[in-house]
């Protein structure tokens, strides 16, 4: 199995923890919760949880400059913002494993050559499918899709709940918490990120 570093899009190796070594992990924690890891409603937990982890972070298996890998260039010379929206994010925190849940928007500025709108959502479920800060999680998105595709500029933007913060701590249900990463033109042109931020509004 290959795992990703959290700074990295790129697949490196690891040590694998077997899913038996892992079952027997959850069965301990279950006893330290107070449960009986034994008894009927319990004896396939553990292989389910692990089964769930598999997916919950199964962006550490994957490559998001491989997706971007294939673009097209016969787009005509169109060369303003392509901007998706409404991407849904669903993410844990490093700090608690508590979920994160939002939206992420996405637009970037082409040099030439365009990509698959649906690449640019599986670009934001890799980086969500980790144990995350949103503020790396929105940066990560943005480099990555600013570095394969090679863009003129890109804009990443997430507001999202944390779980960590509306069910536990502070409690504050209604919270959310929203992330911006400006890159090339986005940056530098405010009138093209103050536009992106209006059609993101909407």
């Amino acid at each position: 199995m290959k795992l990703v570093k959290n700074t990295d899009t790129k697949t490196v190796e690891a040590n694998q923890v077997s899913d038996k070594e892992a079952e027997e992990a959850f069965k301990t924690i279950l006893a330290w919760i107070g449960e009986d890891p034994s008894r009927e409603g319990l004896l396939e937990t553990p292989k389910r949880v692990v089964k769930a982890f598999k997916e919950y972070f199964s962006g550490y298996t994957q490559d998001a400059e491989q997706i971007l890998d294939k673009t097209f260039g016969d787009v005509e010379g169109y060369d303003d913002m392509v901007v998706e929206k409404n991407i849904s994010v669903a993410s844990h925190c490093e700090h608690h494993m508590a979920p994160i849940v939002g939206t992420a928007h996405v637009a970037y500025i082409p040099n030439q050559r365009v990509v698959g709108l649906s690449k640019l959502a599986r670009v934001v479920e890799v980086f969500s499918k980790r144990l995350q800060t949103q503020e790396r999680l929105t940066m990560q998105v943005a480099q990555a899709l600013m570095i394969s595709l090679d863009a003129k500029g890109v804009a990443v933007t997430i507001d999202a709940a944390h779980q960590c913060m509306t069910m536990r701590g502070i409690k504050k249900e209604n919270a959310t918490t929203v992330t911006n990463y400006f890159l090339g033109k986005f940056k530098e042109d405010l009138s093209i990120q103050n536009r992106y931020l209006r059609f993101i509004s909407k």
